[in-house]
């Protein structure tokens, strides 16, 4: 009877945090296009583009440009989701109809961004939009769950990197900074649907914590499907996000927004996957510590 009352508590939860987000999503609406600077827009024909054009640091060229990729994954993403959510609650699945809608439109006002402003090669661009578009997106991922864990991990790390980038751009462009802090607001909202889910199932169930570790374990984000992926991202721990952000902003942060130190599994397994999680964070703190000490 407390199996079939958890999960009917669960779907009610579940329903209302949709309904949350979509309420709070109308009230966010925006349109990139009013943050563009469209005064700054040129004919590459007439006059073609050129290096020395730039005018950001090339460590903020490359963390706008790689993040554009990673929301261009979107087809793949999108289709993983939509066929992981197919038997599930209906909410999943209009969330994230509703989040693709978001994403996209990330992916469009960081592409123009870079083009209007003269900071990315056009042509360069399109290669490498074919590239990350024909390389789509593999997952491991195999339940629902899973998939939150991993959306989780994968939208805060995405808040903190616009947040921290946003940062960093205000230096050199205030505008750009203005519309990172813009996105980072979507992905405030698409991190606390999932992450409140995962939640709420730990709540009911803490020997669900054997489908956290693995999404830990094996967390990279969708954006890593680049060839170039680590080296871009060596680039980009110059203007704010890096390994230690990853781990002090997103995983701890996570860790202790599921309370997974307090929980208490009764499972040999969900035992098991708690001290795993616990002794993973330490570990690549420790790592993180002697390779800034190096």
């Amino acid at each position: 009877m407390n199996t079939i009352k958890n999960q009917i508590d669960l779907e009610q939860k579940i329903i209302d945090l949709y309904l949350r987000h979509q309420k709070q999503s109308e009230s966010m609406e925006w349109n990139f296009y009013e943050y563009m600077p469209w005064d700054k827009g040129q004919s590459f024909t007439t006059l073609p583009y050129n290096k020395s054009q730039n005018t950001l640091p090339q460590e903020l060229i490359i963390a706008i440009e790689t993040s554009m990729l990673t929301e261009l994954n979107l087809p793949w993403y999108t289709t993983f989701l939509n066929n992981m959510f197919i038997n599930n609650l209906e909410p999943l699945q209009k969330f994230v109809h509703t989040w693709v809608s978001e994403e996209d439109q990330h992916a469009s006002a960081l592409e123009t961004y870079l083009i209007l402003t003269r900071n990315a090669d056009p042509k360069k661009l399109t290669k490498i939009k074919k590239e990350i578009l024909n390389t789509g997106w593999d997952s491991i991922l195999s339940d629902p769950l899973s998939s939150m864990v991993y959306t989780s991990l994968q939208e805060l790390g995405t808040v903190v990197f616009y947040k921290n980038i946003a940062k960093y751009a205000q230096n050199y462009d205030s505008g750009l900074s203005e519309l990172l802090l813009r996105i980072a607001k979507d992905e405030s909202s698409h991190y606390a649907f999932y992450n409140q889910i995962v939640d709420a199932h730990l709540e009911l169930n803490p020997d669900l914590l054997v489908k956290v570790w693995p999404v830990i374990k094996n967390f990279k984000m969708p954006g890593g499907s680049l060839s170039d992926f680590d080296d871009r991202m060596k680039v980009i721990q110059k203007a704010g996000y890096g390994p230690d952000e990853y781990v002090n902003q997103v995983l701890e942060v996570l860790i202790k927004r599921w309370k997974i130190t307090k929980l208490e599994p009764t499972t040999p397994e969900g035992k098991e996957a708690q001290k795993n999680i616990l002794k993973y964070l330490e570990k690549i703190k420790r790592i993180n510590t002697r390779l800034k000490n190096r």
